[in-house]
């Protein structure tokens, strides 16, 4: 039975709670859902490069995860924990207040934050003021480097699904060499060196983009914020390649899909380009470039379901989901995989 993509229930422990590296497995070693309109099958993510083809392209994301999360505290004593989504260009912050591991706290405009060194005064809700009140601009005095103050003073982002915390290392893609995001740009991290290594010598080309992913909004399933991405020159040359040679752009995780789809014209064709995207994916705008998907499973009703649907069209996506939860898949960051392949009846 096809299941509506943003409504099922999670199975119990149906969560990834640590790397899976700390569950015995090697980074590639976790489970891969391929899906095809009437047909899924069941593979580990080591076998990706047998899954695909000579001459498809494999388009990732190079972006570095941040320690963006601080402790600080109140104005009115209160501690709180601050998730910082990214800087803006006249250096101001996105940042979204929140209990101490928990849920996201009341402010408002002009309340201050103490973290090590710097007073953060909230300025307004971001991206504007009819935006829902979870992220905020806020100033940082005295001005500075958003990157090296984390470095110093944070700690990688975590929600309560995971058994503790862990190191910045097991937040990151074996080739993130771009320091941005907030959050892991969690596709992925299943692909290890020696993966990349034999797709590669299978005659897949890897192209590299950057979007930095910001805070995703897990209690109320909000749509994603503005995002700073680029995407070379070299990389929309490849994508426009692969199209005219019939072969498939396999996007590695939703942040691809924003990016490539922020550059795409309406006949598909890419173009280079950089800046901060706002587009939203969904049912009124299909993505034109992307033929293939490999995502991480996201909880019910969150707003990355939209996108996948963009992607491979509601009944693939709930296929999908339907055949992970019978399987017991694991969710979240650290959890199982999907390889989504829409144009590819079985």
């Amino acid at each position: 039975m096809v299941l509506p993509s943003t409504r099922f229930v999670l199975p119990p422990r149906g969560e990834a709670h640590e790397p899976p590296e700390h569950r015995g497995l090697a980074r590639d070693g976790v489970r891969l859902l391929v899906a095809r309109p009437g047909a899924v099958e069941h593979h580990r993510f080591d076998e990706l490069a047998e899954i695909l083809d000579p001459g498809d392209l494999l388009v990732v994301n190079t972006s570095a995860t941040l320690p963006a999360a601080l402790d600080v505290r109140h104005d009115d004593g209160r501690a709180m924990t601050l998730h910082v989504a990214t800087a803006l260009d006249d250096g101001d912050w996105v940042v979204e207040p929140r209990r101490p591991d928990g849920p996201e706290t009341d402010v408002a405009a002009g309340d201050r934050l103490g973290p090590p060194g710097l007073v953060l005064t909230l300025i307004a809700p971001y991206p504007d003021g009819h935006a829902p009140r979870r992220l905020w601009r806020a100033r940082p005095w005295p001005p500075v480097g958003l990157a090296g103050y984390l470095a110093t003073y944070g700690r990688p982002i975590a929600y309560g699904h995971l058994a503790g915390r862990f190191p910045l290392a097991d937040h990151q893609t074996v080739y993130a060499t771009v320091p941005g995001s907030a959050e892991m740009p969690s596709a992925g991290r299943p692909l290890s060196e020696r993966l990349l290594v034999r797709l590669m010598a299978r005659g897949i080309t890897i192209a590299p983009l950057v979007l930095h992913a910001g805070v995703s909004s897990p209690e109320k399933h909000e749509p994603p914020s503005p995002e700073p991405y680029a995407v070379p020159a070299a990389t929309a040359r490849l994508v426009n390649s692969a199209h005219e040679a019939r072969s498939r752009v396999v996007a590695v995780g939703t942040t691809v899909v924003r990016a490539l789809e922020t550059v795409a014209a309406p006949d598909g064709t890419v173009s280079p380009g950089h800046g901060w995207t706002d587009l939203v994916l969904g049912a009124h705008r299909p993505a034109r470039t992307i033929t293939g998907l490999i995502s991480g499973l996201h909880e019910p009703e969150a707003s990355h379901l939209a996108l996948l649907e963009a992607v491979a069209g509601p009944a693939l996506v709930g296929e999908t989901y339907a055949a992970a939860v019978a399987a017991r898949y694991l969710w979240h960051e650290f959890g199982d995989s999907t390889l989504l392949l829409p144009g590819e009846a079985s």
